[in-house]
């Protein structure tokens, strides 16, 4: 199993007080420590919103992919129904030969939706927006030059496409969350699968992982081409206590706040305790009982490949996100291996 971060590069975390320029720069700090540490992932989320800094997600894995060796640099996720196709793939490409083939792309339809509007597009075409643009970047993937035409983009007339990515098949995964035509559509084309969990037990999505399974072998696909990523969110202290300690009242704070925008009640200590549980989403705790739910989790799914944290949205300080991610490497990982 792989582990990894994502961030969604948040202006708030730890301090409201803190600048967007310093905000920034530790981000970086943590990536390098990430690829220091062992982690074999960083992701950077999308974002059009003014508590967040990754609106260009590229741009700030570039810079990392300058400070680091051997971690995977990725999107976590890419909004690709409101980008250009031809432009996400020759940043990525570019990525990727700045990281000397340590590029990845996730991709997805975005669970905000505020680049909708800013970019001109229309909520009422959010899958076909998807369909069709998933479509071009992988035939762009496949083909230097590319003879296509479709309804949000301009025709191509056969173009080249450069630059082209070190890597002979840029990996690209979709990102999903519940809905059971994402985890076909993952399926049906042989691309690995991220899920994203926020919520409620992590085991409850097992049938709709069957299903990426079952269409992905229909469609001719061998298992170890089927991968599946778990991202969630947590932390890591030395004790579980800590843990908790640190991570419910920055978490409570968020999670109520989201509630208000988008209708959910607020956060009470119950709820998070049983997210805490063995069977909850959150992966919050001492090294020995974040490994041994990691491995709970991937028993319930079937099996999973990858594993992201999200911990960057719950108050925590830049020195608390560091000693989490020094944890993960020295002590979560290890344990992992050795369950293997």
């Amino acid at each position: 199993m792989e582990i990894g971060i994502d961030s969604f590069a948040s202006a708030m975390y730890g301090s409201n007080s803190l600048s967007n320029v310093d905000a920034m720069e530790q981000l970086l700090d943590r990536i390098s420590i990430a690829d220091e540490a062992g982690l074999d992932v960083f992701g950077i989320g999308e974002h059009h919103k003014k508590e967040f800094l990754d609106s260009a997600p590229e741009v700030i894995l570039a810079a990392a992919a300058a400070r680091t060796k051997r971690i995977i640099l990725g999107s976590a996720v890419k909004v690709l129904s409101t980008d250009d196709p031809v432009r996400v793939y020759q940043s990525f490409a570019t990525l990727d030969l700045i990281s000397k083939g340590r590029a990845e792309l996730v991709v997805g339809r975005g669970s905000a939706i505020e680049a909708y509007p800013l970019f001109g597009y229309n909520l009422k075409d959010y899958d076909a927006l998807f369909k069709e643009k998933l479509g071009l970047l992988l035939e762009i993937r496949e083909k230097e030059f590319i003879t296509w035409k479709g309804k949000f983009r301009p025709a191509l007339d056969n173009l080249p496409v450069y630059p082209r990515a070190m890597q002979k098949k840029l990996p690209i995964w979709l990102g999903v969350g519940g809905t059971p035509e994402s985890f076909v559509r993952a399926g049906s084309l042989g691309l690995p699968l991220m899920v994203a969990v926020i919520g409620g037990e992590t085991e409850r999505f097992r049938p709709l992982v069957d299903l990426y399974r079952e269409a992905g072998q229909k469609a001719g696909f061998s298992p170890e081409q089927l991968k599946v990523g778990l991202h969630s969110p947590g932390y890591v202290a030395e004790t579980t206590e800590q843990a908790i300690s640190d991570y419910y009242p920055g978490y409570a704070e968020l999670w109520t706040k989201l509630g208000r925008e988008r209708g959910w009640p607020p956060v009470t200590r119950t709820q998070f305790n049983s997210l805490v549980a063995p069977k909850g989403v959150l992966v919050v705790g001492g090294p020995e009982e974040v490994a041994e739910k990691l491995e709970r989790h991937s028993k319930a799914l079937g099996g999973i490949d990858r594993f992201t944290f999200q911990m960057d949205n719950a108050g925590l300080s830049h020195q608390q996100l560091l000693h989490s991610i020094e944890l993960i490497g020295a002590k979560v990982i290890p344990l992992i291996k050795q369950s293997v």
